[in-house]
């Protein structure tokens, strides 16, 4: 018998890792609620093509860097990256850095200059670096290059995100056939002590699909073979990017929030083009944002979700190419609220970036109606005195959980009679039976959860001390 262990890890609903049995109950997708302009891109550096946008916590501030490009083709300009801050993650602004000198003035918001790092400015990627012993002056990393200029990803590092120099001339992370010219992500994963990056390649050259490649490292400079992605619960689709990152109160879960891509497929007319500004070449297409989730160790993402996670939405001027192109970092952004980041209006003057938001653990659910449902888990093996919940019911609704052996039978003291009903909207909510909370000594053994619910959601369990 197969045991997942567990230790005091949070668990969230996004695939079915722990799900045996489902009776009544279903796997629901939550979509983030609009928020509002985090990031108007008018200033004359930035322009309709700005993207590959990542955004990072960092204690006591916010940092958001992204691509600014002005014109492409016959009239293509110099891209840069630049930075934005906030104290909020909601109020942004674009600090006088003073780096760069453009048309004869340092007065803007950039760190890179294509002049003088080239084609890194394309798809430049930021992180915190977290791995304990960091040196203070690396203590964030970026990469960023494309295989046609680059020949792959080149290794910056810096202290304090601003200022930036570069680790190698030449490419670390390369892959034997065309990629790398989208947003590629890299990130120090904790859950599996190492450093890991993902990129973007075509499954059959040029002419494949746009899909995903992971490679791992000890040090940043030194990669390992490279590893396909594959897709369990749906096909591959074009993920034009795949912005993965280890989800911060799950750091095991690496919550992957994407563009799905689809060429040729034109939602506007050649008029709505032309009112929206929107160049030729940029109404052809459309794009969505999906979820994705992987975790430490694997080489699947899970389609638990085709449908789209991020919409266009109303407006002829969402519906074009390369547009809803989510940030790279789903970031906390209040008490019961996390928040994630779409760039709108591409290939347009009017260009922004918008914030969305969601509950905590708040991807997906485990939910039942009116009529009730259950779901049991596959055999776990727990830490901890107490079982935690985040979730969600109606004033009608309740959740209730039963406490089984390995075989399925229930255990006295915990079985579904014993519970005690669960009603409300918590993040953190201790199950009780019989008004009992500590589980201590069922740690250690095996054992499967059932959770029974009626018109309500389940967004994540963690066992706590």
């Amino acid at each position: 018998m197969s045991i997942h262990d567990i230790g005091t890890r949070r668990e969230l609903f996004v695939d079915d890792t722990l799900i045996e049995r489902l009776d009544g109950a279903r796997l629901t997708l939550h979509h983030p609620q609009p928020a509002g302009v985090a990031l108007a891109l008018d200033a004359p550096w930035e322009g309709r093509f700005c993207g590959y946008a990542t955004v990072l916590f960092d204690g006591d501030r916010y940092l958001m860097t992204y691509r600014g490009w002005m014109a492409v083709g016959e009239d293509a300009a110099p891209a840069f990256t630049c930075l934005a801050t906030s104290p909020d993650g909601i109020h942004w602004e674009k600090p006088d850095l003073g780096l760069v000198e453009l048309n004869g003035s340092t007065s803007n918001n950039i760190i890179l200059h294509e002049r003088d790092h080239g084609a890194v400015c394309h798809n430049f990627a930021p992180f915190i670096d977290t791995r304990p012993g960091v040196p203070a002056d690396e203590r964030f990393k970026a990469l960023g290059g494309t295989w046609r200029v680059t020949g792959g990803l080149l290794p910056y590092a810096s202290a304090d995100a601003v200022h930036w120099r570069r680790l190698s001339d030449k490419p670390v992370v390369t892959h034997p056939t065309f990629g790398f010219d989208s947003q590629n992500v890299a990130f120090w994963s904790e859950a599996e002590g190492r450093y890991v990056c993902f990129y973007r390649y075509f499954t059959e050259g040029e002419e494949g699909k746009r899909w995903v490649c992971r490679q791992s490292s000890d040090d940043f400079l030194h990669w390992g073979e490279t590893v396909e992605m594959r897709s369990v619960g749906g096909p591959i689709e074009q993920i034009y990017i795949q912005q993965t990152t280890p989800y911060y109160r799950a750091p095991h879960l690496y919550v992957a929030t994407a563009a799905r891509f689809n060429p040729g497929r034109t939602a506007i007319t050649a008029e709505q083009a032309a009112l929206a500004g929107v160049e030729e070449r940029y109404w052809h297409d459309t794009a969505d944002g999906v979820l994705m989730t992987t975790r430490a160790h694997s080489d699947a993402y899970h389609r638990t979700f085709m449908e789209s996670w991020i919409r266009p939405g109303p407006g002829p001027e969402h519906w074009v190419s390369r547009a809803n192109y989510p940030a790279c970092g789903v970031v906390p952004t209040g008490e019961n609220e996390m928040s994630v980041y779409v760039n709108r209006r591409y290939a347009q003057e009017a260009a922004y970036i918008e914030r969305l938001t969601l509950r905590p653990d708040g991807f997906c659910s485990l939910n039942a109606g009116y009529g009730g449902g259950e779901m049991v888990t596959v055999p776990l093996r727990f830490s901890g005195d107490r079982l935690s919940l985040n979730l969600a019911t109606s004033a009608a609704g309740d959740v209730r959980v039963e406490l089984q052996d390995a075989s399925g039978a229930a255990i006295e003291g915990h079985a579904l009679a014993d519970a005690d009903e669960l009603i409300g909207d918590q993040l953190d909510r201790i199950v009780t039976w019989g008004g009992r909370a500590d589980v201590s000594a069922l740690a250690g053994r095996p054992v499967r959860l059932r959770f029974v619910l009626r018109d309500a959601n389940l967004f994540s369990m963690r066992f706590i001390t």
